[in-house]
């Protein structure tokens, strides 16, 4: 029942529809620390998975230079090496690791359809979601040129190594007052480049973020660029733009950090799978199911609170045990 199909065998119906090319008991979508955990769990447990990686094999940690709060790495390890490190021990159980996007699926049915780069048409009994979120950029040329030198989007990954420093965050929402509040005990300085005069934080955290002694605000100001010798050293902003007083500011700092909010990779499942307002699928609480049966999510596209390269591990665990027990229950 689960032995795939010859992929030469596949021909078009009579709707024009591209017919199944494999039967899959787990198919897993996306990668990064949930879907090699998912892997992993899922290879052990007999569920022959096949994983597509997407556009970004690794996920986020592929564009950090070095983790260290992730357990079992004592010395530190770049996002790089960690993440083929996880590839690795979930191909040594079994898992078939694919390059491929997923570009559309119908979860409508029992058997749950899913297109790879819009051509190839799986079928699989249960589907791991862990395509991820995407952390929001200004757009700023800068932030690509110092990417891992000084530029982050994540100050709980990265704001150790600013201890002492002085660092900005960009935006004026929770996330940004979130991301100031933590590397305000970490940093000499935080900056909180807002470009609005007031802060659309909750009344709580902007209240809080206000009374902090080494959070200075700087209200109406705009990123316009960053500078430094390899590594960021400062930031040009522009204050007041498009009024009569506009003018350049620079601020000496060593980090960058973008606050602005995250934007989780689902909307092909959108259809199908309940999300929130913002987009992060909603799971039943304690466990990785979706409001469809044999649907799973992990890691980012659901958790919109921690974001951590552990937390995602650990519920790329869950969804694979939760579909290991969906089958068990389903064949007895």
């Amino acid at each position: 029942m689960f032995k795939p199909l010859d992929i030469n065998d596949n021909k078009e119906n009579k709707t024009g529809e591209t017919t199944a090319s494999e039967h899959l008991k787990c198919l897993i979508i996306g990668s990064g620390p949930a879907g090699y955990t998912a892997a992993i769990y899922a290879a052990r447990a007999n569920l022959s998975p096949v994983m597509y990686e997407g556009l970004q094999p690794g996920g986020q940690l592929t564009t950090t230079t070095e983790v260290e709060n992730y357990p079992g790495y004592p010395e530190g390890v770049t996002g790089p090496v960690m993440m083929e490190d996880l590839k690795k021990q979930a191909e040594r159980f079994g898992t078939d690791v694919r390059w491929g996007m997923a570009t559309k699926v119908d979860f409508s049915g029992e058997i749950h359809k899913v297109w790879i780069d819009d051509e190839k048409l799986i079928e699989a009994e249960t589907v791991i979601i862990a395509t991820g979120a995407t952390a929001k950029y200004l757009g700023l040329e800068d932030e690509k040129k110092y990417a891992g030198g000084g530029v982050s989007a994540c100050a709980t990954c990265d704001g150790f190594f600013y201890r002492g420093k002085d660092v900005a965050v960009v935006g004026g929402g929770d996330t940004a007052t979130e991301e100031a509040m933590y590397l305000a005990g970490l940093c000499n300085k935080v900056y909180l480049i807002v470009r609005r005069d007031e802060l659309r934080a909750s009344k709580v955290m902007a209240e809080r973020t206000m009374k902090t002694p080494n959070i200075e605000i700087l209200w109406k100001h705009q990123t316009k660029g960053l500078f430094g010798d390899g590594v960021v050293e400062g930031a040009t902003l522009v204050k007041n733009q498009g009024e009569a007083d506009e003018e350049e500011v620079k601020i000496k700092i060593d980090g960058f950090f973008l606050g602005i909010g995250h934007t989780p990779n689902s909307d092909i499942f959108k259809d199908y799978v309940n999300t929130n307002e913002v987009g992060y699928i909603k799971t039943i609480p304690g466990t990785s199911k979706t409001n469809v049966p044999g649907v799973f999510a992990c890691g980012d596209v659901q958790d919109d609170q921690y974001r951590q390269a552990v937390t995602a591990a650990g519920s790329g665990c869950m969804a694979a045990i939760d579909a290991e027990r969906y089958l068990s229950e389903k064949h007895g």
